[in-house]
């Protein structure tokens, strides 16, 4: 069975739209653990436009509470590596990992201004040594690190390489396909194939498989036939969802299109 992650981001984008303490993001992730989710995802940036650092550490504070009674939830934390402590109290992706010793971090490859992540990890075009130091860091730390990969053949086995647990496909293309065509269209069609061979690519070679951007209750049936795929972080998708359906039936919802 697939787990669910949710992206908590966009319940502290809304917050911070106003100020204040609402929406309260962690009292919401404890409806959404008891609704049914696996997992809770934050993406912190350095910018702080949503989940900020006290959030991170409050979240993980909180999965780590509620595995006394859910004792398979995890708490995933996805950033660039790469970003350094800032002026405006970002203390470093580093920093994050260390202090709150999530079960799963994700690395992007995405950029301080850049709206969403929108692409994964070239592999294939120099030394990888600085990505593999930060690697062995995370995993030191007794973190599962997974890659954001787009799904081709010869990057996902460069990140077999560097020494990984999973990868995270990039599901942007599938998700245009379907909203452009379809269940039934040839280009999703053919984009589903795509995705199904870079999960048994990665299956065959070792990895682990996560997936996760733009799967919403629409396309996510079709996508989780192609199976062997561990676990799916949805976030915008589900929390727009939940403005209209309530939190805990949006929840129930991903957890039945995933079933």
């Amino acid at each position: 069975m697939t787990a669910l992650s949710v992206n908590v981001n966009k319940i502290a984008w809304l917050r911070n739209a106003r100020g204040g303490g609402r929406p309260d993001v962690v009292a919401l992730a404890k409806r959404i653990i008891a609704a049914g989710a696996d997992g809770i995802t934050v993406h912190p940036r350095a910018d702080q436009r949503h989940i900020t650092p006290a959030d991170t550490v409050a979240l993980g504070e909180l999965v780590a509470t509620e595995r006394a009674t859910y004792p398979n939830l995890e708490f995933n934390i996805e950033g660039n590596p790469y970003n350094r402590a800032r002026r405006n109290g970002y203390p470093g992706f580093d920093a994050l990992i260390e202090t709150c010793r999530p079960e799963q971090c994700t690395l992007v490859p995405d950029a301080d201004g850049q709206l969403t992540s929108d692409h994964g990890f070239d592999l294939l075009g120099g030394s990888n040594a600085r990505l593999l130091a930060r690697i062995r860091r995370y995993q030191a730390l007794g973190a599962r690190v997974s890659l954001f990969m787009d799904p081709v053949r010869d990057q996902i086995s460069a990140a077999r390489d560097c020494g990984v647990e999973r990868i995270e496909l990039y599901t942007g293309p599938y998700a245009d396909a379907f909203a452009a065509e379809g269940e039934n269209g040839d280009g999703t069609r053919r984009e589903l194939a795509r995705y199904q061979a870079a999960c048994e690519h990665a299956r065959a070679i070792g990895l682990g498989v996560n997936a996760g951007h733009d799967l919403d209750l629409d396309n996510l049936p079709l996508f989780a036939r192609i199976g062997n795929v561990s676990e799916v972080s949805i976030g915008h998708a589900l929390i727009s969802d939940a403005l209209e359906l309530g939190i805990e039936e949006t929840v129930e919802r991903y957890a039945a299109a995933l079933a």
